[in-house]
């Protein structure tokens, strides 16, 4: 078995009605519904303030090298989320303008980069979203190993081929193919509560008195007293 230079294209996506139904939800309100347990640290930021939402197609390379990457944009689907498992090294970017141009011409969903990306005006003016740790101007190699449809580590989260990914201006936060449709209650339910409450704060109808005991009540089941 060619350990490294391997390619896993069969894997099972996350409906495409789930796609649609996150394309509106708030990472922060998803991240509230997973205990925060889902979302992506270390670093990784959005390059061009635009919004991701889609399903993971996932890549693993050495530090500096995206001879696979290259390669995965012939064989990912319209809507994926290329996700480069670059080992968090940004010394030599994995993603440039060149790689953007032609993931839009094949209606590729973004990027997503545990490492470094170039050409920043490229990306400013892509369609498509980019995430990415940090930015350098020095190209990288084309070598290999790397392999596609495995497993991956992006900002400190586990992202397995198919898992849903969101991400906009706060970040981004993945979600397991198989708790997408249950999550999404759960989503739908906190973001109206917040709304509603956000909406009376700014009208000066919200509680107070709701909000002291929320909070207090929970300093003090934690030992807190009052000096």
């Amino acid at each position: 078995m060619a350990v490294g230079f391997r390619a896993y294209l069969d894997f099972e996506r996350v409906d495409e009605s789930l796609v649609k139904e996150y394309q509106t939800i708030p990472s922060s309100n998803i991240g509230d519904c997973v205990k925060r347990m889902n979302c992506m640290f270390g670093g990784i930021k959005s390059f061009n303030k635009k919004r991701l939402v889609g399903a993971a197609f996932t890549i693993k390379v050495p530090a500096g090298d995206n001879l696979v990457a290259q390669m995965a944009l012939d064989y990912a689907k319209p809507g994926d989320i290329i996700v480069i498992d670059g080992a968090g090294y940004q010394d030599r970017a994995l993603v440039g303008g060149m790689m953007l141009a032609y993931a839009e011409q094949r209606k590729l969903g973004g990027f997503v980069v545990n490492g470094a990306v170039r050409d920043i005006e490229d990306i400013k003016n892509s369609t498509l979203p980019v995430f990415a740790i940090g930015a350098t101007p020095l190209g990288p190699y084309r070598e290999g190993p790397g392999e596609i449809g495995v497993p991956v580590v992006c900002g400190g989260q586990v992202v397995m081929p198919g898992d849903l990914l969101v991400g906009d201006a706060d970040g981004l936060v993945v979600i397991p193919r198989q708790d997408a449709g249950e999550l999404l209650e759960a989503v739908h339910k906190n973001l109206a509560m917040e709304q509603t409450e956000m909406a009376h704060m700014k009208d000066g109808t919200y509680s107070e008195e709701k909000h002291k005991k929320l909070f207090t009540d929970a300093f003090l089941s934690r030992g807190g007293s009052f000096a």
